[in-house]
Order: structure tokens, then C-alpha cells, then sequence
């Protein structure tokens, strides 16, 4: 059966932010990422400032308004600092979006053309949950150091001190939150324009705790290159950390990106060092018989995961490792999560209790449970 949509992987994740040359320095000193790419008022760009990291094949874009009335401004005041746009790398953006349209898809832009002396970029866009979008990109034919419009820049800090100077190598998944009765919705959103399957489901007693609740499913496509959980929340005693993202972000999002590093420990270390905050995980976490039994022999002695706060799950195919930082700018909305996988392909089921017990306990910090 032939791909109606293939991809060749996710081409970048784009954030809207209050100040985008801040941001470029803390994802460049906290996340060692490094600035490959500007646009802005000496480039031409009036009303609008970005600049483009990079950490192997993760590509963050950074988006900020130089003046009020933009639609950038707009969204940093209604929503915070968040995600607008999860853009996918396609081979045939033309067909891509076509087909998108013709299953049921709302298009934001038509295909259209970016040239300049390093090549040329086809793209267009189709929207997805609340005001996320999906850019669709073909940049087969182009060399320049982003898009047509931009700028290659110097890193802003000296590379991390580790392998390859990155703490992490991919975009692992990029997991949005919708209102209570729309999962299912955009799951079958997700199969009907993109031709994405069904990768997993977590439901009733396998993600709730005594408090909170929710439900998820994960959309990928044909290759697992993009990787899209979703996620709604349930009936439960109190309010989930999906209710509370609804009421912060103001309306459905982007949650969290998972990022794949090699070296999980290493780039704990290193984050942790530069400032970011991870969830904590308490000693009882790491002491239970019955976890140790589960997960078996893995690449690291438990004590040095416990040292750390990293949570490790195990499954048919093999194991994982996983912690997950507290969210990331002033709202309690988008987290990260950095990921390494040893033949796992699931999402960390066994630690969804202890991970929502580490938010729960956040959320009733910060007054939200």
C-alpha cells in the first residue's frame, strides 16, 4: 500500500516568544543548542525577529515581535510563550497538500515559492488543534542556512564541553493537549489527512492517579519519524496538568517536545548545571522491588538514575530512560522531555504515575490542583 503522505521528518518546531533574543541565549547556554540562523529589522524583517537553533537534527525556531499589532504580539499576550508551528519536511509539498485539503483539511497558505542565491523552498500550511499549524517544507533543492529571508549567524556560546559538542540529537515527539472529548477527533484528523497510524493508546487506570486524570493516544507516521501524542483530560477529583494547560495557554497546544539525546546522564548533568529544572521523582520511586525487578540490567546503575531523577521504563521491545523538565517559561504550559531509547518504542507507561504525581505535586505549589 503505497504512503498517501510521506515524510521525511519534522523540519522544525517554531515558538512564538516575548523576547526571541533572550530565548535564543537560554536554549543556546540551558539547552546547548546552537544559533545557526537569523532574521530581524537589518534583514529586512520589520515587524518580526527570529532566530533558528540547532541540536543534530532538532531545529528550533524562535519568533518575536519588534512591534505591537503583529500577529506575533497577539499570541505571546493571549497564549504566553508556546508552540505555533510543528513543520514536517515532505518530499512533494504540492501533493501533501492536496491531499490534505481534499481529506477534510483547513489550508493556511496554497504552495508557494522561496528563492534566493543558496536555492529554493516549497512550502504551505495546514492548520491542526487550536492555532498550531503544520508548515509543510521541501528544502531538497536549497543550501542556504534556514529559508530564503534569513541570515546564517555565530553561535551565541561555545558548544557543550561533551560528544559531538550536542545534548541532544533529535526531535523524539511533540505532544499536543485538546479540549475533553476532542482526542478522538484529531486522532482520526491525523489518519484521514496524513495517513499517520495508531502507535499507541493509554487510558483508564494505566494514567490516572488518585487526584487526576487523562487520556492520550499517539498518532506517527509510516516510519515513526513524527511521532504526535495526544492528549485530553478526565473526570477526576481535581484538575489534571491538562485542565491546567487549557486554562493557561487558552485553549488547545502544544504540551511538550521529547527530545532524543545518547547520553541522558551526560546531558542531565549539563542542563541541570546551566539551570533548568527538572520534575522530582521521590526515593521511593527508586527503592521499589517491584520497578527494579521490571526493568531488569540497564546501561546505568540505578543509584546513578536516582542520583539525577531519571525515570526508566521497559516494554517487549526494550527499555528507556526519561526525565521531564518543569514547564519552561513564566505559564505553567510547554515542558520538555529528554529521552533515550534502547529498542523501546513506547512512551514511559510504567512511570506515569510516579511523572503525575511529580506534576500534581507542582501544580498544588502553584495553587492549580
Amino acid at each position: 500500500m503505497s504512503d498517501v503522505f510521506p515524510v521525511n521528518g519534522m523540519d522544525a518546531v517554531v515558538f512564538a516568544v516575548g523576547n526571541a533574543k533572550q530565548a535564543a541565549h537560554y536554549y543556546s547556554t540551558a539547552f546547548g543548542m546552537r544559533l545557526v540562523a537569523y532574521k530581524g529589522p537589518e534583514t529586512g524583517s520589520r515587524d518580526e525577529v527570529a532566530y533558528v537553533l540547532t541540536s543534530g537534527s532538532a531545529r528550533f525556531e524562535l519568533r518575536g515581535a519588534v512591534r505591537a499589532g503583529t500577529d506575533i504580539a497577539r499570541h505571546v499576550t493571549e497564549h504566553g510563550d508556546g508552540v505555533i508551528d510543528l513543520a514536517i519536511e515532505v518530499p512533494d509539498v504540492e501533493a501533501a497538500y492536496a491531499h490534505a485539503l481534499a481529506q477534510g483539511a483547513k489550508g493556511l497558505a496554497e504552495p508557494y515559492t522561496l528563492e534566493d542565491d543558496h536555492g529554493k523552498v516549497v512550502m504551505a500550511a495546514i492548520a491542526t488543534y487550536g492555532e498550531t499549524r503544520h508548515t509543510l517544507v521541501d528544502r531538497s533543492n536549497y543550501s542556504g542556512p534556514y529559508l530564503p529571508g534569513y541570515v546564517a549567524a555565530e553561535p551565541i556560546v561555545a558548544p557543550p564541553a561533551v560528544k559531538n559538542g550536542r545534548l541532544f540529537q533529535a526531535v523524539d515527539h511533540c505532544v499536543g493537549n485538546v479540549e475533553l472529548g476532542k482526542m478522538d477527533e484529531w486522532v482520526e484528523f491525523y489518519k484521514k489527512v496524513m495517513g499517520f497510524t495508531n502507535m499507541a493508546e493509554f487510558i483508564g487506570d494505566d494514567i490516572a492517579t488518585e487526584y487526576s486524570a487523562l487520556m492520550s493516544k499517539v498518532v506517527a507516521d509510516g516510519t515513526r519519524k513524527v511521532k504526535f501524542p495526544l492528549n485530553e483530560p478526565a473526570v477526576a477529583k481535581k484538575k489534571s496538568q491538562i485542565d491546567e494547560y487549557l486554562e493557561f495557554y487558552g485553549g488547545p497546544g502544544v504540551q511538550h517536545i521529547a527530545l532524543a539525546t545518547n547520553d541522558i546522564l551526560t546531558t542531565v548533568d549539563h542542563m541541570r548545571a546551566a539551570g533548568v529544572q527538572f520534575l522530582d521523582t521521590p526515593d521511593s520511586y527508586y527503592d521499589d522491588p517491584e520497578l527494579r525487578a521490571r526493568i531488569g540490567e540497564v546501561r546505568a546503575p540505578i543509584e546513578e538514575l536516582k542520583k539525577r531523577r531519571i525515570l526508566v521504563d521497559r516494554d517487549e521491545d526494550g527499555y528507556l530512560l526519561q526525565i521531564f523538565t518543569k514547564p519552561v517559561q513564566d505559564r505553567p504550559t510547554v515542558f520538555f522531555e529528554l529521552i533515550e531509547r534502547h529498542g523501546s518504542l513506547g512512551f514511559g507507561k510504567g512511570n506515569f504515575k510516579a511523572l503525575f504525581e511529580a506534576i500534581e505535586r507542582e501544580q498544588e505549589r502553584r495553587g492549580n490542583l
